[in-house]
């Protein structure tokens, strides 16, 4: 999977465990979009055919819901949400973990946002 990470989302273990894991990692830094607005890593996505990864569900379901309702198009968003609970935080290699379940289902990616937590 090709995936844009959001910078709320950009960390050495989980970069490196997607890498890992087969996933192809674009981010901030490397695309030149480090400390942006969130619309801007959503358009480089879109530009560059990449799955958004972010801990920024309510901005980023709320861009979503923009594309869509103007006729456009996305490759996806996947959404890690925060707990309270530290014990139940996803642990990178739950969210690689995760990002395989919810690949190898029949679920479609395009124009959709998908919790990875609820793919544990």
């Amino acid at each position: 999977m090709l995936l844009y990470l959001d910078d709320d989302s950009v960390d050495r273990v989980l970069i490196r465990r997607l890498f890992d894991g087969g996933h192809e990692v674009l981010t901030p830094a490397a695309a030149g979009t480090a400390g942006h607005a969130d619309p801007v890593h959503f358009m480089c996505s879109i530009r560059k055919g990449l799955v958004l990864l972010t801990h920024d569900h309510e901005d980023f379901t709320l861009l979503h819901e923009l594309v869509l309702l103007s006729g456009g198009h996305h490759p996806g968003i996947f959404v890690i949400r925060r707990d309270n609970d530290p014990t139940r935080t996803m642990s990178p290699g739950a969210i690689v973990r995760a990002i395989h379940k919810l690949v190898t289902s029949t679920l479609p990616i395009p124009d959709a946002v998908h919790v990875l937590n609820h793919w544990r």
